[in-house]
């Protein structure tokens, strides 16, 4: 009778199977993304809102509208046609 060794036919340790590396890979990038953001969060602040920032978009929409009312025309008349679903009626062209 020959002794068996006990190491002969144990199996391989988990840590060699390609598979358990292909399911805990995934879980283990977002937790390292999840650091990464919560790094990026604290260390980088938002920068600050003024307190007049709705004033200070409808100066810069003034600024934008002088001299372009004509540009805007197309524009509005299809806002206005997809809001309210009437079809406006067709101009005649000016004749120089």
């Amino acid at each position: 009778m020959t002794p068996t060794r006990p190491f002969e036919n144990a199996p391989a340790p988990w840590w060699k199977f390609g598979h358990v590396w292909l399911v805990v890979s995934g879980p283990l990038v977002v937790v390292v993304a999840s650091f990464i953001t919560l790094y990026l969060a604290v260390t980088r602040p938002d920068p600050m809102v003024s307190e007049d920032y709705y004033q200070q978009g409808i100066n810069i929409n003034q600024k934008r509208a002088v001299g372009q009312g004509a540009s805007l025309a197309p524009a509005m008349q299809a806002r206005n046609h997809a809001a309210t679903g009437i079809v406006p009626e067709p101009r005649p062209a000016a004749k120089p």
